[in-house]
């Protein structure tokens, strides 16, 4: 027996299975790379690297295989490797940037099947050029923006047919900090990006519908999720000038290059700062200035752990034109760029800190922890319509956030596994997020405030935990199910004017929870071709001082149910498409009106939609890219023809041609289009739609860049920001309900230089 086993242990040891881990780093930084897609030529299946930048291929026949490596941005990488049955094999593997070419993107994305957008975005950020905060936002496929008050203030955002205001249902993030903010004085998700520098933004990430548990709030029609680098390749000064008396200067520093802060392992720490002044096109100077400032430090403390650290701060003050009616303009009172209240204006600002510790743990898992703070404060002007409340001293009112402190916590555990033969990444989130802040609405004339309208204090806490499971169910197909849980607690002490203008209570406290399902399906028919089928249950909360004043319908968290069916495929090698298939439908579109201290509600509405996102490669370099997104929303107890959801785009499309060389000239025309479109709920009354052409240039050698931005080259009187107001001008006897709006910008011309060092 002995002689048996003896002899019958090589054979065990020979039928062994083995297993391949690694490491992926970016060669220039040294930093580890997450999300590489990892898998071996020849065979089924793959991974992709983790946070860390580690990866593991386990159960593998003893043999050779080639070992193929692949990232948006990186050379494809092949590397030979001989296993031996029972063996563990370990490689160290560095990937170099490349340029860009379509012919090499992959359709797939093994770690985070939910971003079906991923080519898209990386390819956009490659191409388009990115001149501002605004710029960022439009590098979400199919997503307008509008700005109505003012450059200082976040802008109103349009996508897949939702009127989203400034952030109602679609969440924005940077680095894992949120942007939107719960229970706003001036609308509900309000999210002002624009402490954001646009040349620190180093990656995208877009995620249509509430078919991801990592989104909670805000997150209906989709989120947007911004990093910045986690190094500079060069520090670079920036200057630009443009018409309009537009200055803007940006600093970005490597501060750490060889030398070492807390590690002997792979560090980088930089800063940015910018600051921007203009005075816009309007007849009334803005007065706008805005500073930001930035430091980031990456370091690799150990083998196994990671640590980040960010602080931030942003301010802006500024003077606005606001939004007029159609009949100022054609009665003479004011041209299309003049004012009936110049008072109007604001300022703002934003501190933000955070820190994240990445740590790999055992049984192939990754815990990710990060805790973050931010200080807001915010005071606005505006005046909607003009003399209708009050004849005599106009109807300006005082929007204040002020002292606000957001504190949270985000931890993520993620753990590769095997069902059997088959790979199972496990994800277990938790967090929680609490924001604190004195709310105010005053009415107010020449910025001189006159009477209180609401005071108080909000405290708003949220508490959250999700479990998601990604399953291999086949070589090719592959489910993706979860369930995420939130607990709200909406808390308002304060007052608020009757309509006698004596002050009453406005106070309570009310918790409320919400359970969202998700239930998404891949199948990758080929290389080239992925089909999907996704759907999910979302929210977005509605603001504090409307839910504990609520009553009857009035519903803290309307739910959303999304779907869709599509595809993300290459006909060509050069040409990758999206397209996809949607329907929404939202429980009640009920939101806080800021700017009249009361809560609306249009009750439940529903959406569907197609949106195709094409990326064509002419040559080397050569591109052509364009989005076309159609929406059909409608609400659902309302009668015919008195049930259009008002402002909801219903056709939109982004397109256009670039030439981009490495080093050298690279130039791209580009196009803007909305379709007019209901103002209000009978369609008597219609946003005007739009077509825009816009350029850039650029030419750049290894030490310096000088470029040239053209904004609206046939300058076209367009309308940016439009609503249907019911205003009174000073005179009239009563008011009309009609078409107010911000004019767009018309043609503007703006050139800029850069040095690298």
């Amino acid at each position: 027996m002995l002689a048996v086993l003896l002899l019958g242990a090589p054979a065990a040891r020979a039928q062994a299975p083995a297993a391949l881990r690694g490491t992926v780093a970016d060669s220039l930084s040294g930093q580890p790379l997450a999300g590489v897609s990892v898998g071996l030529v020849g065979q089924p299946g793959g991974t992709a690297t983790d946070a860390l930048g580690q990866f593991r291929l386990p159960g593998l026949p003893a043999g050779t295989y080639q070992l193929r490596l692949g990232a948006l941005g990186y050379r494809l990488k092949n590397t030979p490797v001989t296993l031996l049955a029972g063996e563990t094999r370990g490689l160290a593997v560095s990937l170099a940037t490349t340029a860009l070419n379509l012919a090499e993107v992959t359709v797939r994305q093994p770690r985070d099947p939910n971003q079906t957008l991923a080519a898209i975005s990386h390819i956009d950020q490659t191409l388009r050029p990115v001149n501002s905060a605004q710029d960022l936002l439009r590098l979400v496929p199919g997503l307008f923006i509008a700005q109505h008050a003012g450059g200082g203030k976040a802008e109103q955002i349009f996508v897949r047919g939702f009127d989203a205001d400034h952030g109602t249902d679609f969440a924005v993030s940077i680095d894992g900090l949120p942007v939107n903010m719960v229970s706003h004085a001036h609308g509900q998700g309000y999210a002002d990006f624009h402490f954001v520098i646009p040349e620190t933004v180093e990656q995208l990430k877009v995620y249509k519908g509430p078919y991801t548990a990592r989104f909670g709030d805000f997150a209906t029609a989709g989120a947007g999720e911004f990093s910045t680098k986690t190094s500079l390749d060069r520090s670079q000064v920036k200057l630009e000038v443009g018409q309009y008396d537009t200055r803007r200067a940006l600093v970005m520093l490597d501060l750490l290059g060889t030398h070492h802060l807390l590690s002997r392992k792979p560090e980088s720490a930089y800063i940015a700062t910018e600051y921007n002044f203009t005075n816009a096109y309007f007849d009334n100077p803005q007065h706008f200035k805005r500073f930001n400032g930035l430091a980031k430090y990456t370091g690799q403390l150990s083998a196994k752990t990671a640590l980040t650290l960010f602080g931030s701060y942003f301010s802006s003050n500024w003077d606005a034109s606001g939004q007029v009616p159609d009949r100022a303009v054609e009665q003479g009172l004011i041209s299309r760029f003049g004012s009936l209240d110049a008072s109007e204006g604001g300022n703002t600002n934003r501190t933000n800190a955070y820190a994240v510790l990445t740590t790999a743990l055992a049984h192939d898992a990754v815990l990710r922890q990060q805790v973050y703070y931010a200080r807001y404060n915010f005071t606005l002007f505006s005046n909607f319509t003009f003399f209708k409340n009050d004849p005599v001293n106009g109807d300006e009112i005082k929007q204040t956030d002020t002292g606000r402190n957001l504190y949270g916590y985000t931890g993520t555990y993620d753990r590769d596994d095997r069902l059997g033969r088959r790979a199972l990444h496990s994800t277990l989130g938790l967090g929680t997020r609490l924001d604190d802040s004195e709310l105010g609405l005053r009415t107010a004339v020449q910025r001189r405030v006159l009477d209180i309208l609401s005071l108080g204090h909000l405290h708003e806490q949220n508490v959250n935990a999700y479990l998601d499971e990604t399953l291999e169910l086949t070589d090719r197909l592959t489910v993706n199910a979860a369930l995420r849980a939130d607990l709200f607690v909406f808390d308002f002490r304060g007052h608020r004017a009757d309509s006698t203008g004596a002050p009453g209570p406005l106070a309570g406290r009310v918790v409320r929870s919400r359970v969202s399902p998700k239930l998404n399906f891949y199948y990758q028919a080929s290389p080239a071709v992925q089909l999907f089928v996704r759907s999910g249950l979302g929210f977005h909360s509605n603001d504090a001082r409307g839910v504990v004043q609520g009553s009857g319908s009035f519903n803290a968290l309307p739910r959303a149910f999304g779907a869709e069916a599509g595809s993300t495929f290459k006909p060509v090698p050069a040409l990758v498409v999206n397209a996809a298939l949607w329907a929404l439908r939202l429980q009640d579109e009920l939101v806080y009106s800021g700017d009249e201290g009361t809560t609306e509600s249009v009750g439940p509405t529903q959406r569907y939609g197609l949106d195709v996102s094409a990326r064509y490669q002419l040559s080397s370099r050569f591109f052509l890219d364009g989005d076309f997104n159609y929406s059909h929303g409608r609400i659902i107890d309302a009668t015919e023809g008195n049930n259009h959801i008002p402002l909801a785009p219903t056709f939109t499309s982004i397109g256009g041609l670039t030439m981009r060389s490495p080093k050298g000239l690279s130039a791209s025309l580009r196009y803007r289009h909305i379709d007019s479109r209901a103002a209000i709920e009978d369609n008597s009354i219609r946003a005007r739609g739009y077509f825009l052409l816009d350029a850039v240039a650029a030419y750049t050698r290894p030490r310096y860049q000088v470029g040239v931005q053209m904004q609206n080259l046939l300058n076209v009187a367009w309308n940016e920001a439009q609503f249907a107001t019911d205003s009174q001008l000073r005179g009239e006897t009563q008011s009309v309900n009609e078409l107010n709006f911000t004019p767009g910008t018309p043609f503007y011309l703006k050139a800029n230089a850069s040095v690298f060092f």
